[in-house]
C-alpha cells in the first residue's frame, strides 16, 4: 500500500503524518523548528530525515513505499537563492522525487477548509495569510519577524515587552503585566529582563515568541495594555484577510469562507472576539468557521491533491477533525 506524506513546518515544531489511500492516518512524528534561517540547511536535512524515518518505521515502511509527499516549510518561497537548495532537501531525504515544497501556509489553509475555496490567516510563530478562490491563489503578510508578522506570537511577545519596559520607566502606570514577568521570569529587578532576552545567547524566534503566553495572562487578569495588544492583533490579522481577499477578486457581496491556525488562536475569545470585530469592519461577507482538519492533515490533504488523487468526500470524512 502506497502513503501520502504530509509535513506541517513550522518555527517552533515540526509535524509528520502519514496517510493511507483509504484516509487513514497511520503515523504520525513531532520535531523541533525547519525554519532554515534559524537551523540552516544542514539542520533542516537532519531535523526531515528523522521525521520522515520516524513516521515511516511505525509502519515498516520504505522511502519508495511513499506515493507522494507535501512539505510545508516556513520561508519557503521569500528567497530566490534559497529556494532551490530548499526543494532539493527533501530528494536527499526520500531518494526520490515524488513530492512537493512549498509555504507552510498551505497546510494551514488546506487543513482548515478541507482544500476548499476561501482563506486560512495563520497566527502561531510568525503570521501569514493564504487563499484560492475560483482558481486564483494569494498570500499576505509573513514578511518575518524583524517587520512584519503582526498578530503573530512573536509580534504579540515584543509588544508585551515594550510594555513592560514601559511600565518600569513609569512611561505606563503599572498593571499586572509588570507584576506577571516579574514573577514568570523571577526577576530580581525589572533590568534584569534584559540578561533574559539578551544576556545568556542570541534571542531566538521561538523563544521570543513564547513569551506571548504572559502577555496573553495578563490581558486575562484584566491588564488593559495586554488587552489593547490583542485588539491590535486582531486588527493586524484582519487586515492580513481582507488583504487576500482583494488579490482573490471575490465580489463585495460573495461570501468569503474563513478560517485559522496556529498557536495564538489557542487563546480563544481573546483573540477571536477583536477579529471577528475588525473583519466586520472591513465586510460583513466573511464566513469565520472553525478549522476542519489540523494544518499537519492539510500537509497530506495538499499531497493528494499535487499527485493527481484528490481525497473523496467520503475519504475526507475517515480524516481525524479538530
Amino acid at each position: 500500500m502506497g502513503y501520502l506524506l504530509g509535513v506541517d513546518g513550522g518555527g517552533t515544531k515540526t509535524e509528520f503524518v502519514l496517510v493511507d489511500a483509504k484516509g487513514h492516518v497511520r503515523a504520525t512524528h513531532q520535531g523541533g523548528s525547519c525554519y532554515y534561517i534559524q537551523i540552516g540547511f544542514d539542520g533542516l536535512h537532519e531535523l526531515l530525515a528523522e521525521g520522515v524515518q520516524a513516521v515511516l518505521s511505525q509502519v515498516s515502511g520504505k522511502p519508495e513505499d511513499i506515493d507522494f509527499a507535501f512539505f510545508g516549510l516556513p520561508a519557503h518561497g521569500e528567497d530566490s537563492i534559497a529556494e532551490p537548495m530548499l526543494d532539493v532537501v527533501p530528494e536527499a531525504v526520500l531518494g526520490h522525487r515524488r513530492y512537493a515544497c512549498g509555504n507552510d501556509m498551505i497546510c494551514g489553509w488546506a487543513g482548515s477548509l478541507a482544500g476548499a475555496d476561501g482563506i486560512n490567516i495563520v497566527a502561531g510563530t510568525g503570521s501569514i495569510g493564504y487563499g484560492e478562490h475560483g482558481g486564483l491563489s494569494a498570500r499576505g503578510g509573513g514578511w518575518g519577524e524583524v517587520f512584519s508578522d503582526e498578530g503573530s506570537a512573536h509580534w504579540i511577545a515584543i509588544s508585551g515587552l515594550n510594555a513592560f519596559s514601559r511600565m518600569a520607566d513609569g512611561r505606563l502606570a503599572k498593571g499586572p503585566l509588570y507584576d506577571l514577568f516579574m514573577q514568570a521570569l523571577d526577576l530580581k529587578s525589572d533590568l534584569d529582563i534584559c540578561g533574559y532576552v539578551f544576556g545568556r545567547e542570541t534571542p531566538s524566534r521561538d523563544k521570543i515568541a513564547a513569551m506571548s503566553k504572559w502577555v496573553s495572562q495578563s490581558a486575562e487578569a484584566g491588564d488593559r495594555v495586554a488587552l489593547k495588544i490583542f485588539d491590535s492583533a486582531g486588527y493586524e490579522l484582519a487586515a492580513i484577510v481582507d488583504a487576500i481577499r482583494a488579490k482573490l477578486n471575490y465580489a463585495p457581496d460573495e461570501p468569503v469562507a474563513l478560517s485559522y491556525s496556529g498557536g495564538v488562536f489557542k487563546c480563544g475569545a481573546l483573540i477571536l472576539e477583536p477579529f471577528r470585530k475588525h473583519l466586520n469592519q472591513f465586510s460583513i461577507m466573511y464566513d469565520l468557521r472553525k478549522p476542519l482538519h489540523a494544518p499537519s492533515i492539510g500537509s497530506a490533504l495538499y499531497a493528494a491533491r499535487r499527485l493527481g488523487r484528490p481525497f473523496s468526500a467520503d475519504v475526507l470524512a475517515t480524516l481525524p477533525r479538530l
